[in-house]
């Protein structure tokens, strides 16, 4: 009887060695495949919930940025208004460079109203209402302080007050008047005097109306000597942007709002390393040396 031939004899599958063996990775994939496995769809229920835990945190913080900035405001428009004006001079002078720290310093100064350059700022609000503001030169005679003097013969652009309609604004004091208001800088310039209207309060602009020199801020009237009509309703102290924001916490409020976005942008980093089929921690292989 012819033998049978052998058959081969099954190859020897190594054992794996427990803490010893080399963990294979999945096989690549699409992106969306594996954001959709079970693993990474409860990761993005973790992270969503971090990342809007910190959405509300920061939501709290801007919230406090709100009332903190407006609480410090009004302490500091309560300080400007209880503060004794200085002289005119020894804060600015004519066609010198505005400072911001100018902005809303109560000042006095001596002059004497243009009337026939008064003219009407447009589209201006006021407790609500669209209206506009009555803005006068005033051609200056004493400045005060160390550089009054020099100052003389200078316009000085005065916001008098603000009115509903054109028809409402009335005439400025005549002769020589002493007034007390807020300093401003002056405006990016708009499209000049038109029907004795403008859109900005620009120096560059009136400059060319009322001659010169002039100054680069404006003032805001608080109260003059002699008086004026009532028929004019005064502005509060100006403010600069953002002054009703406490800083602090504004940048707790940016800080939470950066952590929900990178816990977003964490999936995503997880996902697409899931997708090339490579585990985070992959162990190593031992090295052993021959005998």
């Amino acid at each position: 009887m012819p033998e049978r031939p052998l058959a081969p004899a099954p190859a020897e599958t190594p054992a794996a060695d427990g803490a010893w063996a080399v963990r294979r990775a999945d096989e690549p994939t699409s992106m969306l495949r594996a954001a959709v496995r079970p693993r990474m769809l409860g990761l993005l229920v973790v992270l969503l919930a971090a990342a809007a835990v910190c959405g509300m945190l920061g939501a709290w913080q801007l919230d406090r940025a709100e009332i903190r900035g407006s609480r410090a405001q009004a302490e500091h428009e309560a300080a400007i208004v209880a503060a004794d004006p200085v002289p005119l001079g020894d804060e600015l002078a004519p066609q010198t460079t505005f400072r911001g720290e100018l902005v809303a310093r109560k000042v006095t100064v001596t002059g004497t109203y243009e009337a026939s350059g008064q003219v009407l700022v447009r589209q201006r609000v006021h407790d609500g209402t669209s209206g506009y503001l009555v803005l006068t030169p005033l051609r200056v005679s004493d400045a005060g302080g160390t550089s009054g003097r020099d100052a003389a013969g200078a316009v000085l652009p005065v916001v008098r007050g603000w009115v509903a309609t054109p028809q409402d604004a009335d005439v400025p004091p005549v002769g020589p008047v002493d007034v007390v208001g807020y300093l401003q800088a002056s405006e990016e310039s708009g499209d000049g005097v038109e029907d004795g209207e403008v859109v900005a309060i620009s120096s560059a602009e009136l400059v060319g109306a009322w001659g010169g020199p002039i100054y680069t801020g404006y003032l805001v009237l608080v109260a003059s000597e002699p008086g004026q009509s009532g028929a004019l309703a005064l502005l509060d102290p100006p403010t600069t942007p953002g002054s009703e924001l406490n800083l602090q916490n504004l940048a707790y409020a940016a800080q939470w709002w950066i952590f929900g976005a990178f816990a977003v942008l964490l999936w995503l980093r997880m996902v697409r390393d899931e997708a090339r089929g490579r585990p985070a921690d992959e162990p190593t292989a031992p090295q052993t040396t021959a005998t």
